[in-house]
């Protein structure tokens, strides 16, 4: 595994850690998570993880997964949001969307003020909220 993806699997296992304590974390690569609730769902072995994220101006998310299906509300700002397989699509306040469990995704913002949104991630229970990708 090269420096930086050490690093980066370091921020998410910090990240991961932040949102069990229900703290925020400022990762290397821009992006900090606040947990706001995790609870249990309807579906056995499954929860619903509840996050303020903010990326920073100029800042990457990285390219990572999750064991679930990730909601998001934009609040405030505008990114681009960076999907696998599809072409790159433009996200601003008010506006929402969905990446399916496993799919490989990042967020980049490249304007000069914070994007802000809420998180909202049905997961698998005990595995890490975010894991990266290559």
């Amino acid at each position: 595994m090269d420096r930086k993806m050490t690093q980066y699997a370091g921020a998410l296992a910090l990240a991961g850690l932040a949102l069990a304590s229900g703290t925020a974390l400022a990762q290397a690569g821009g992006l900090t998570r606040t947990l706001v609730s995790r609870e249990d769902t309807s579906v056995p072995g499954r929860e619903a993880v509840v996050a303020k994220v903010e990326v920073a101006p100029g800042a990457h998310a990285g390219r990572h997964t999750h064991p679930g299906d990730e909601i998001s509300y934009v609040t405030e700002g505008e990114a681009e949001l960076l999907v696998d397989g599809q072409p790159p699509r433009r996200i601003k306040a008010g506006e929402a969307f969905v990446v399916p469990a496993g799919v490989v995704h990042d967020a980049h913002n490249p304007g000069a003020t914070p994007v802000r949104l809420v998180g909202v991630y049905v997961v698998e229970k005990g595995k890490p909220l975010a894991s990266p990708a290559p």
